[in-house]
């Protein structure tokens, strides 16, 4: 009843001018996006609309311009290059509201290129290791094109399409795009420490995907009866699980599942949650929604930044005026822990870059975005302690950020902030 045709046949509907939306993440259909690609000489005006994905992105090269345009809704290191080489552009969205966009045919899309697990005997497949807002993209698209894979794992959740609601399918194996952690540093496993000892037992956490989240869980080995309740996991989540650490016990919606709407990281990652019903994947304007991240009782939000000024402003999504990553989930989580009873929303990050640049800063570079506001942080942490911000003064922010920068930097940016507000 249902056949399969070629990636490259797959592909021809996209006409010049279509909007065409990739599902992210891991999940990127790398060979429906290498056909697409390939059109190029034939397209033009074709806009590629998704957040961030993985694996190779030959349509965002510079000299394709005329063919194809990337509209990033959470710029990837993939596509960075096509903002300043004006073949590509961001759109500011909350991740809690991206599936609002198609709801709303605010952006309509004309053609979307999903990946899927083999479908069971039912007729189901599963959009596997990234819900985000694909369902909503899947029933607004004019026309829905399928990478069946049977690499992808069937994960538990509401990420299932039945297979006659693709109008199209490519059936190709291909391993699932792994990311592999380093080691954390020894100032990312400070920051981890300090985190670690603001969590209580039956905590809700969320975190991302990166040498801190990963520093953290490697800490919480004794802590007892801890949820997740997050965006995105990775392998780090594994062994607590395994441990009972996190059961989801407490949780105070979704209780006894690990909650997420992306999945990045091994091989074992992709076994582990594959037919695991401990693992629930759900659109991010669920997973996102403050309304349901504030129900769990002490919800941890912990997040990274680029740059926090002395006032408690942060950046996350630009090195000044140039954009680099994107708004994404960080103040739906940081509003959601700030409403949860007993909640904590945390900013780490290390206290200099990588080239020994202050991240701590008397005043934000020029350009630079306010993600999350200086109303609504509320534990800024560095390896050189935690400073809780919430309640405090301007002033008392001020001494209380200073303390946890890096020390060559505390006694001029003093001198800088207090000169300038005189």
């Amino acid at each position: 009843m249902y056949k399969s045709v070629t990636a490259e046949q797959a592909v021809k509907v996209i006409k010049s001018n279509d909007r065409v939306y990739i599902q992210a993440a891991a999940a990127a259909p790398q060979a429906l996006i290498n056909a697409m690609s390939a059109r190029h000489e034939e397209l033009r005006g074709v806009e590629v609309c998704h957040l961030h994905i993985e694996g190779e992105t030959p349509y965002a090269d510079p000299k394709y311009k005329d063919s194809f345009h990337v509209n990033s809704l959470f710029i990837g290191k993939n596509v960075r290059h096509t903002i300043k080489a004006g073949n590509g552009s961001y759109t500011p969205v909350f991740l809690s509201e991206v599936p609002n966009l198609f709801k709303r045919n605010v952006l309509p899309v004309d053609v979307a290129l999903i990946q899927v697990s083999t479908p069971d005997k039912h007729g189901y497949c599963s959009l596997g290791v990234s819900v985000e807002a694909i369902l909503a993209v899947i029933e607004n698209a004019k026309h829905v094109i399928a990478q069946i894979n049977d690499q992808m794992p069937r994960v538990h959740g509401e990420g299932l399409i039945h297979i006659s609601e693709l109008d199209t399918f490519v059936e190709e194996s291909a391993p699932i795009h792994e990311f592999h952690m380093p080691t954390p540093t020894t100032i990312e496993n400070k920051i981890g420490d300090y985190i670690a000892q603001l969590i209580e037992d039956r905590s809700t956490l969320q975190m991302g995907i990166g040498s801190i989240p990963n520093a953290v869980l490697s800490r919480l080995g004794n802590h007892k009866d801890l949820g997740l309740h997050t965006e995105m996991f990775s392998d780090g989540v594994i062994d607590l699980i395994l441990k009972d650490v996190i059961n989801g016990n407490y949780k105070g919606i979704n209780a006894g599942r690990a909650l997420t709407t992306f999945l990045g990281g091994s091989k074992r990652l992709y076994d582990y949650v594959d037919d695991n019903p401990f693992i629930e994947m759900r659109s991010c304007d669920y997973t996102n929604n403050v309304v349901n991240i504030r129900q769990n009782p002490k919800m941890v939000a912990i997040n990274s930044a680029i740059q926090v000024d002395l006032t408690g402003q942060v950046c996350a999504d630009s090195i000044g005026a140039n954009m680099f990553s994107g708004v994404g989930g960080q103040m739906d989580f940081i509003r959601g822990a700030s409403l949860s009873e007993g909640g904590k929303a945390i900013i780490a990050l290390p206290s200099v870059t990588n080239k020994g640049i202050s991240r701590i800063v008397p005043f934000l570079n020029t350009g630079a975005g306010v993600v999350t506001t200086r109303a609504h942080v509320q534990y800024i942490v560095t390896e050189y302690g935690v400073a809780d911000l919430y309640g405090k003064t301007i002033s008392q922010r001020v001494k209380e950020l200073i303390k946890i920068a890096h020390p060559d930097f505390r006694e001029s940016m003093a001198k800088e902030y207090f000169d300038a507000t005189k």
